[in-house]
């Protein structure tokens, strides 16, 4: 602000100083100047003079010299051009630290095995590396500024892209090489923009296939000389006073782990299938009233009254979907609840609506557990307290079922606990599995 206003002292200096010249010549000389107005138009000339003089001199800096010194300058256009030169040097440090920031991340993208594709928001091709050349097969020459969707034409591709729902994997064939499994993740960024990673999992997927062709393999195997062995056992106990007594126990024992063997045999065999087989098979429309009823009758016998077993109903809608791995879900949860809860509590079977869906909820009041846990629960033969799962016969592969069920569902398990606060385990449907029970069809049990 004080520029300026030095500016308008020299200003009014030199329209006095002239002024007063301009009186002085008309007086002396009053036949070539008009007293003070000539003086004041003389004034006011020199100073737009000078001033358009500064101009072009910046105007020519600018377009000819912008990275050479400023031009020369009096009062506030001196410091004008220091100013406009420091800040020009400062924007081409910056410029020039960006520039060194963008090659050594693009170095570094270029030095990575996995692919990275930067999207614009339109999801056209800005930007690749190297490995995503030989792992999509993209050509810079031809596919730069092309949808994604024009080269990755996997229909299960193009509805990963078009969901938004990038927070789990896609996994599908390698569109050059079919015997490889590629593995792509979104992340959105900046204004509407994607950042796509892909990563050749070929290896693990084979070792995978082959972890569930073993334990399917095995599980089955097993399951003729457990029945054969579970047979004899029975048959053995239907004459139990016959034997001597110090083997009855070593009968009941083997009788105990023998059936214990074969629910881990069922459990491991039904989750190979989930794993494998298709999840659009067998959608039925449930009756979940009927099958909740169903499901808290088998748990009343199981808990033999130890515990109280409640059933709320608020949803009316039917739910879509493969009755027998529903109602398999909902019971292992259920089952749990008696197993784990002491004598005494109240365990709460709810089917309700949920956000624009629905949800069935298991709720218990018993002892609960650290949230420490939830992350780990759905893991295979994870478990809390190994001392208490195996004293009550469980295979801890329950809620690895769960998990698998719902995801075949397009559905979610939320688990909230605290230790004393006992836990809610909650299956939440999406709209899309829901259809209203006047709709026609018939519902299954």
């Amino acid at each position: 602000m004080r520029y300026w206003i030095n500016e308008l002292w020299r200003l009014g200096y030199m329209l006095f100083g002239l002024g007063a010249m301009g009186t002085l010549l008309g007086e002396l000389f009053d036949a070539l100047f008009a007293g003070l107005g000539w003086g004041l138009a003389a004034g006011l000339g020199l100073y737009v003079f000078l001033h358009l003089r500064h101009v072009r001199l910046l105007y020519v800096w600018l377009l000819r010299h912008p990275r050479e010194a400023p031009p020369p300058g009096t009062g506030v256009w001196g410091d004008l051009f220091d100013r406009l030169y420091t800040y020009q040097k400062a924007q081409s440090q910056m410029q020039r630290r960006l520039r060194d920031i963008l090659r050594r991340i693009q170095d570094s993208c270029e030095a990575m095995r996995d692919s990275v594709v930067m999207l614009d928001p339109r999801g056209d091709l800005e930007w690749w590396n190297s490995a995503a050349s030989d792992m999509l097969g993209l050509q810079p020459d031809h596919d730069r500024g092309q949808p994604i969707t024009n080269l990755l034409r996997d229909p299960r591709f193009v509805d990963y892209f078009e969901a938004r729902d990038y927070r789990e994997p896609l996994m599908i064939p390698s569109p050059i090489d079919a015997a490889h499994t590629l593995q792509f993740h979104i992340t959105l960024f900046g204004d509407d923009e994607r950042l796509l990673m892909v990563r050749d999992v070929t290896r693990l997927h084979q070792l995978e296939m082959m972890r569930r062709d073993f334990v399917a393999n095995v599980s089955h195997e097993l399951r003729t000389p457990l029945t054969v062995l579970a047979g004899y056992l029975e048959t053995y106990s239907d004459h139990a006073e016959q034997l001597p007594t110090r083997w009855q126990r070593g009968f009941s024992q083997m009788q105990a782990q023998t059936t214990r063997m074969q629910n881990l045999v069922e459990d491991l065999l039904l989750l190979s299938r989930l794993e494998i087989d298709s999840p659009d098979n067998d959608r039925d429309l449930l009756d979940v009233r009927v099958l909740l009823e169903s499901v808290v009758d088998d748990a009343r016998g199981l808990s033999a009254g130890r515990q109280q077993i409640a059933l709320q109903v608020d949803e009316t809608r039917h739910l879509v979907g493969n009755t027998k791995e529903i109602r398999s879900a909902v019971s292992n949860l259920v089952f749990n609840a008696v197993r784990y809860t002491p004598e005494g509590s109240r365990i709460t079977l709810r089917w309700k609506p949920w956000h624009d869906g629905a949800a069935i909820e298991v709720e218990d009041d018993g002892e609960g557990f650290d949230p420490v846990h939830i992350p780990r629960l759905t893991e295979r033969f994870y478990r809390v307290d190994k001392g208490r799962s195996a004293a009550t016969g469980g295979t801890g592969l329950g809620l690895a079922i769960v998990k698998h069920v719902l995801l075949r569902h397009d559905a979610q398990l939320e688990i909230v606990s605290r230790p004393g606060m006992g836990a809610r385990f909650r299956c939440a449907f999406p709209a899309t599995r829901l259809i209203e029970a006047d709709s026609g069809s018939t519902p299954s049990p």
